[in-house]
């Protein structure tokens, strides 16, 4: 018995001992795998990196998914060298259950990308007709997808066409028309009068089938065939190649949404947050915002506002929210565009124009205190993260 005990004893003092060793390793193996993800996915919003690290005996499990194979590839490394046992089980997405479906174009006017994959979750970002996305997984009728400026969400099977390689290479490349009006319609039949077949918002992409007796014969994504007012719609190359980018035009773009009702997630004309309605001023005009507000304010020209509003020009990026501290970052909770005057127009509540001279009738002093920094987006296109919207959008 008092041998038994003496076993029992020693035991429970080995067992005692290797804890901290192991809480240590752990530790250790979370250091790397926080700094991969900190080099690879600093940003949620855009990127999966969903890896959970537990031990089991002398091996590390790895489990989780992501959508970054270089950066899974990197952890994996790391670890390996740092004289770590693995046990690889992270999914590397797409899902296999998608086969080779792993491309989609949004097939609404607007298609509402929430957070969650169900109706009651919170809207994050919108895409328009014909965008380009990426399929990574399903969950039932939902599937997470992630738009063009890198966004990432659960779209209901309705809001996008599922397509192989084979068939999103053969939608690129046909012709297309981009809907340039506000708001309107598509029709079954070559006349207005005639049911139609869905709404239409400003930047919607169509392929386009023939033109004839004032309108032009477009076809969805799904395939459902439709009619448009052929002075309503522009051949897509066209577009791209007429627009004149400067301060003149987004001012025009942004003055004719005046009164859009604000929407969190709103990225169309159907709705807008602010960053939501500030990147949907410049697509109009050929420029590739990021999405968020956050994520605006570190491309383009920084402005030096330090002494006041004078070196500002109409076109101008503002940012609000609080500016760096000892203690604290700089926090950016709220984008506008200058238009020339103290003025600036922005969503918030509705869009509207608002002034930083407190002579005037519109002055807001909650964004006047707010006030962080501008950024200049019209010196930088093509460079400080400043992109164009490109003939080969659809094939990035």
């Amino acid at each position: 018995m008092r041998m038994k005990n003496l076993i029992l004893m020693l035991a429970f003092i080995l067992t005692v001992n290797l804890f901290p060793q192991e809480k240590l390793l752990m530790e250790e193996a979370q250091k790397i795998y926080e700094e991969v993800k900190r080099n690879f996915a600093p940003d949620k919003r855009t990127a999966m990196f969903d890896i959970k690290l537990t031990m089991e005996k002398d091996s590390i499990i790895l489990e989780g998914e992501t959508n970054l194979e270089e950066a899974k590839n990197e952890l994996v490394d790391q670890l390996t060298k740092a004289g770590y046992n693995l046990k690889d089980e992270v999914e590397l997405l797409p899902a296999k259950e998608l086969g080779d479906n792993i491309f989609g174009v949004v097939n609404l006017s607007v298609a509402n990308i929430r957070a969650k994959s169900e109706h009651s979750s919170e809207l994050v970002t919108q895409a328009l007709l014909g965008s380009p996305v990426k399929v990574y997984k399903k969950n039932r009728g939902w599937y997470l997808i992630q738009t063009t400026d890198d966004y990432l969400g659960w779209v209901d099977d309705d809001g996008i066409e599922l397509m192989n390689k084979s068939s999103f290479d053969d939608w690129n490349k046909t012709k297309k028309v981009i809907y340039t009006r506000i708001f309107g319609m598509s029709y079954s039949e070559k006349d207005k009068h005639s049911i139609p077949v869905s709404d239409v918002v400003a930047g919607d992409l169509f392929v386009k089938l023939e033109e004839e007796n004032q309108y032009i014969k477009v076809m969805y994504p799904d395939g459902r065939i439709a009619y448009l007012e052929a002075n309503e719609a522009k051949d897509y190359k066209s577009w791209l190649s007429s627009l004149k980018i400067n301060s003149d035009n987004i001012i025009s773009t942004a003055k004719s949404l005046m009164g859009l009702p604000y929407l969190w997630g709103g990225t169309s004309v159907k709705g807008v947050d602010c960053s939501g309605y500030t990147k949907t001023v410049f697509f109009l005009n050929g420029i590739l915002l990021p999405r968020d507000a956050s994520q605006q304010a570190h491309v383009g020209e920084l402005i030096e506002t330090k002494d006041g509003f004078d070196n500002l020009l109409p076109g101008d990026l503002l940012f609000f929210g609080s500016k760096e501290t000892e203690d604290k970052p700089e926090r950016i909770i709220h984008v506008g565009i200058y238009i020339g005057n103290m003025e600036f127009i922005h969503s918030s509540g509705r869009v509207k124009i608002n002034s930083l001279d407190r002579s005037k009738e519109n002055f807001s002093e909650y964004r006047f205190n707010t006030f962080v920094k501008a950024k200049r987006i019209l010196t930088s296109i093509g460079k400080n993260g400043v992109k164009l919207v490109q003939k080969e959008l659809l094939n990035q």
